[in-house]
């Protein structure tokens, strides 16, 4: 499934930085009044309280914010950005309606997975959009052959703790997936619950010279973020993931404790954090 995380800034969103523009709406006001009274305001626009300075530095911050504006309305019209009622919108033009309780960032993909399942009905995106469709509480879906025949097996998780889905929940996805409407005729579906791995991560972290102790502090919250956009089911928790993760601006070195080697998920096992136990060791260059 496309991760609209990893795409770039879009070309026609306006960078905003209200301080450039005031040197450039400065610099051009100099030119202009040069050119056409030929009057020399070099040392007047960069004077704290000259009316033409404020005037420059008002009409900057007026620019600043009409751009802003301006961002809004194009994110609002983009998938990767757009939120709440705009994102309703969005969904719409895909066939996708929200679910009750479902959040953005469910709903965003559950639009992918309905274009990229739409093209061929018993593709692995087919049977997880139908399957993320049943409810807001169904967290993540993996859809794989167990062998070389028809038998297609679908996990899930779900949002409740632990994401062990009830069996109230299994039920209703098995119902969806293997109804005459979305199981392929040559298919054999059966939904089965999926399983959460806990690693416990231990690791010592040594900061350059001059970087902020705050960076440090940050670590851990950074680790679980990265694991909640990249992971899920079948992504394996490796030592060389885990290091690159940490090694944030500032980071001089990591060294892993714990997991003491890779750990491998299968097909419908997903890795979750338990305790991330980081150590301050000092500076290094």
């Amino acid at each position: 499934m496309v991760d609209l995380t990893t795409l770039p800034t879009p070309q026609m969103l306006q960078s905003i930085d209200a301080e450039a523009m005031i040197t450039t709406m400065a610099t051009a006001f100099v030119a202009w009044a040069q050119d056409n009274y030929g009057v020399d305001v070099t040392g007047i626009v960069s004077l704290e309280g000259e009316p033409i300075a404020v005037q420059i530095e008002f009409q900057a911050y007026q620019r600043a914010a009409l751009y802003a504006s301006f961002n809004d309305v194009l994110k609002s019209n983009l998938l990767a950005f757009a939120a709440g009622a705009d994102l309703d919108a969005l969904a719409a033009d895909h066939g996708v309606t929200r679910l009750t309780g479902e959040t953005d960032a469910q709903l965003r993909s559950r639009i992918v997975l309905a274009d990229q399942g739409s093209s061929t009905a018993g593709s692995e995106e087919w049977y997880a959009y139908q399957a993320r469709s049943v409810s807001s509480e169904v967290d993540a879906v993996a859809v794989y052959r167990t062998g070389s025949g028809p038998e297609i097996e679908v996990a899930i998780l779900s949002t409740a703790e632990g994401g062990v889905p009830s069996s109230a929940l299994l039920a209703q996805v098995s119902a969806k997936v293997t109804s005459s409407a979305v199981r392929c005729v040559n298919d054999i579906v059966s939904v089965v619950s999926g399983t959460k791995t806990t690693v416990d991560v231990v690791a010592d972290v040594w900061l350059l010279p001059d970087t902020p102790v705050a960076v440090f502090d940050g670590l851990e919250a950074v680790l679980r973020a990265a694991l909640d956009s990249e992971g899920g089911f079948g992504f394996d928790i490796n030592r060389a993931w885990l290091i690159a993760k940490l090694m944030v601006s500032g980071v001089s070195k990591v060294s892993i404790t714990a997991p003491a080697v890779d750990v491998v998920m299968d097909s419908n096992s997903a890795a979750t954090f338990g305790t991330i136990t980081l150590a301050y060791k000092g500076r290094s260059k």
